[in-house]
């Protein structure tokens, strides 16, 4: 569904894993969907919705490969 989805739009990307870190030590793997812009990570969360990943920021400036270090988001 997703490859139709993204062939049929013209949308190139990648797919990778990545464990995210949370606090509290949990860790949850996620799979992430990999954009050269901004704007086709858009139109894909726009459709299947999910969390926006930037690596300069969740991997600590690229210096942290493989982890995702998560922080609780308040309301």
């Amino acid at each position: 569904m997703i490859a139709t989805f993204c062939q049929e739009r013209g949308l190139k990307h990648q797919t990778r894993h990545v464990q995210a870190i949370w606090p509290n030590g949990k860790y949850e793997t996620y799979r992430l969907h990999c954009f050269s812009d901004a704007a086709s990570a858009e139109v894909f969360l726009d459709h299947f919705e999910g969390l926006m990943f930037d690596p300069r920021r969740d991997r600590e400036n690229g210096k942290v490969r493989g982890v995702w270090r998560r922080i609780p988001v308040l309301a």
